[in-house]
């Protein structure tokens, strides 16, 4: 009898989900993602070819996170221009801060470093300070026994005319502290020149050392007084006495010789400052 008992009936469904194969939206997120990628990609690539070495410093400097304690701009300009402590406008003056002039380094990656007229104007400085140094050195305005005792060299300071002793003929008398009788005619020379330019003048004396030790000094002195007649010089011979803006003596501090002794020591350099660095 218990055989013919009914059964439980058990009916089994099916969960079916619709859209599983494609794995939903999911794809979409990826693909707009590597679209943003690429855009990015491609922004970059259109950067590296269309800026300069110091623009991309600039850029990168920008968003560099060190920026605040860095002594270079934050990437722009004006009142939110993310100037560092060190700028020239800054409260801590402490000699690293940069003009249009002398521009830091990050200033210069963003372009601020002057005009195309500024870079001009040193350029055009440069080539006036190039003829001078050839008309001293290659036109007959001196003879040719002056010219043994001269020497110029162009530097970032500007011109340098050098003016050395030789064996048996000093610029000054070590004695007496008389200038050879050539050297006004150099000075005349050089004033004559120099007013072809506007560049202010510096003029420094330079000593051999002493082959002794002496009680009283005078290397200081005698360096400093040879500057002093070579200006009293320049200015007779008709340079504006405005335009010189130092006269120093180093002594026997800077010799050019191994030997501090030897008589190249002696001379006077003439500088013909640089107004554009």
């Amino acid at each position: 009898m218990a055989d013919n008992a009914p059964r439980p009936l058990i009916i089994k469904r099916k969960k079916v989900i619709v859209g599983g194969g494609h794995h939903g939206g999911a794809w979409k997120v990826a693909y707009a993602d590597f679209v943003t990628a690429m855009m990015a990609f491609f922004m970059l690539m259109w950067l590296l070819n269309a800026t300069t070495e110091q623009q991309r410093k600039g850029i990168a400097d920008y968003f560099s996170p060190t920026i605040p304690i860095t002594r270079i701009s934050g990437g722009g300009d004006g009142a939110f221009g993310g100037d560092s402590p060190f700028s020239e406008t800054a409260i801590a003056q402490n000699g690293t801060g940069a003009t249009n002039l002398r521009p830091t380094e990050g200033r210069q990656s963003l372009g601020l470093s002057g005009t195309a007229h500024d870079a001009a104007a040193r350029e055009e400085e440069a080539a006036a300070l190039e003829a001078l140094e050839e008309a001293l050195t290659g036109d007959s305005i001196v003879s040719e026994q002056v010219l043994a005792h001269v020497q110029t060299r162009l530097t970032d300071e500007g011109l340098i005319i050098e003016i050395f002793s030789r064996p048996g003929q000093m610029i000054f008398d070590p004695a007496t502290g008389d200038p050879a009788p050539w050297l006004p005619d150099i000075a005349s020379a050089m004033a004559s020149l120099f007013d072809t330019v506007v560049n202010p003048v510096a003029i420094e004396g330079h000593v051999a050392a002493e082959p002794i030790v002496v009680a009283s000094e005078t290397r200081w002195r005698a360096s400093t007084d040879r500057a002093q007649v070579f200006r009293a010089m320049l200015e007779d011979a008709g340079l504006p006495p405005r335009r010189i803006v130092r006269v120093t003596g180093h002594a026997d501090r800077e010799a050019v010789t191994d030997d501090p002794m030897a008589l190249r020591n002696e001379r006077l350099e003439i500088i013909l400052l640089r107004t554009r660095l």
